[in-house]
């Protein structure tokens, strides 16, 4: 009985550090925009810090600002917005001789900063219309919070 008993424990306890190991090994690589966009929005009005690991899929620019999105359509609520300060862009052409627009296309980047949601405001004939949906933006003040680990497909 104390054999079948000590075996039973043993292939148990086999079976939990295996799923541990599992589960460990399984974690992703990239962060999960949605966790990205959930956090931020139960943080509202203030963001999250931290360093996020995205897949840059489509660029912008607004006025001075360029926008790094990881979603073709940056008004997909699952979208993560980069946003570079003009001073960035500046820093970024001396020390790279390209600008980020076309530099982060289809690459994966890690940046570092505060994700936080926005509230942007529909207009209509240059006056607001009252509507609204939230964006998701972690806005780059340094190029030391932007770098480039891979090029993807």
């Amino acid at each position: 009985m104390k054999i079948v008993l000590i075996a039973l424990i043993l292939v148990l306890t086999g079976c939990s550090s295996t799923q541990h190991s599992k589960q460990h090994i399984s974690n992703p690589a990239y962060s999960d925009t949605m966790e990205i966009v959930r956090s931020a929005a139960e943080a509202a009005p203030d963001g999250v810090e931290g360093e996020y690991i995205l897949n840059i899929k489509a660029t912008g620019s607004q006025g001075p600002f360029v926008y790094l999105n990881t979603e073709l359509d940056y008004r997909d609520q699952r979208s993560v917005s980069v946003s570079i300060h003009p001073s960035v862009i500046t820093q970024f052409e001396a020390k790279y001789g390209s600008h980020p627009q076309q530099f982060f296309l289809n690459k994966s980047i890690s940046v570092t900063g505060q994700a936080k949601r926005i509230t942007i405001s529909f207009n209509s004939q240059g006056k607001p219309t009252g509507k609204y949906y939230y964006q998701t933006h972690i806005r780059v003040m340094d190029i030391s919070q932007i770098k480039v680990l891979s090029k993807h497909a």
